[in-house]
């Protein structure tokens, strides 16, 4: 067979012209941002495509984001670490096992949510009619977490040791999304049930319900989820990191305006598909979630979380938060917005 070498040399051309067009053709295009979340309005990421233009001044410039459901922690770590997802809102003790036992290098870059007074401290619920008094008395019984590997699982499992019971032994831990919760404690298919927002206020005003533990019961102040990211990753993508982070506090100074509180309270019925009247009196309030409005992470309590569950023997192992915390973008970010 014979070879037409001048075919052969343009194709060779036309290949390597391609090969320097796609990363320029790349270049211009935003950066897609998967984030991993699990329940919302504590997570705000499903309410960021639906926030007025003005708020996310750099969307479809820099970046876009696309939420990604995730049932809980366990989910998220294996979501990123195949990379599905690049950001995920996941708890300090999986951003702990992510370094210690997966050896990935992750970091985290922005605070999600905590446990801290005045707000709302979220728990475990059960009947009154259950015989369920105390923690001790979950000997026998299943209780119910969104995702093993979860700040509510750590809690549970932190309980349960305090109480002499080993979890999945003397009392069955099963998973369940947070909105299927209530159905599920209301069912009898399990004997403790852990109650978000809105359902832990509706649980409030039932006489059958009692709320058995809370998150600060078991575990103090927390720094409950962060946004962990691999470290190469941001190395790769920073400028639009930083873009992104910008518009994420300038969301949160949005969604916590009163003058925006009707546009705001539309938005979250929309995305949860629920009645407005089920979030008007406490979302983005006290009443609600703690949530760090300007992104940042108190590392040394962050720290302490997981040298408690080292100590606990929940955590094989602990890691120095301060260097798998990285708040330089988030200071890029507010010095933007003059908050430093």
């Amino acid at each position: 067979m014979t070879i037409d070498r001048r075919a052969v040399v343009f194709a060779a051309a036309a290949l390597a012209a391609a090969l320097i067009a796609t990363p320029q053709q790349s270049a211009a295009e935003p950066l897609k941002l998967r984030i991993a979340w699990s329940t919302t309005p504590s997570h705000v990421t499903p309410l960021l495509p639906e926030l007025p233009k003005e708020v996310y001044r750099h969307w479809g410039k820099s970046y876009v984001v696309e939420p990604v459901f995730m049932q809980g922690s366990g989910a998220m770590t294996a979501g990123l670490a195949a990379d599905e997802v690049q950001l995920t809102g996941y708890s300090y003790q999986s951003h702990a096992l992510m370094i210690i036992e997966a050896k990935l290098p992750v970091t985290a870059i922005a605070g999600v949510l905590g446990s801290k007074p005045p707000y709302s401290d979220e728990g475990f619920w059960v009947k009154v009619e259950s015989g369920i008094n105390k923690p001790a008395d979950l000997k026998g019984k299943v209780a119910a977490v969104n995702s093993r590997g979860s700040g509510v699982d750590t809690a549970l499992r932190k309980t349960l040791l305090d109480n002499k019971l080993e979890p999945g032994k003397d009392t069955q831990i099963v998973e369940v999304r947070f909105p299927a919760m209530m159905a599920a404690l209301d069912s009898g298919r399990v004997d403790a049930a852990f109650l978000v927002l809105p359902f832990s206020l509706i649980a409030g005003k039932n006489p059958k319900l009692k709320k058995l533990f809370t998150l600060r019961d078991a575990l103090g102040p927390l720094e409950t989820v962060v946004w962990g990211v691999k470290e190469a990753f941001v190395a790769k993508n920073r400028a639009a990191l930083v873009d992104f982070l910008e518009d994420y506090v300038r969301a949160y100074q949005w969604l916590y305006d009163p003058k925006n509180r009707p546009a705001m309270l539309k938005i979250v019925a929309k995305v949860s598909k629920r009645a407005e009247k089920d979030f008007e009196g406490w979302v983005f309030t006290e009443r609600d979630t703690y949530r760090p409005r300007d992104g940042a992470i108190d590392v040394a309590l962050l720290q302490k979380n997981i040298d408690d569950l080292h100590k606990l023997g929940i955590l094989p192992g602990t890691i120095d938060a301060k260097k798998h915390t990285d708040m330089s973008l988030i200071a890029e970010a507010k010095k933007r917005l003059g908050m430093m």
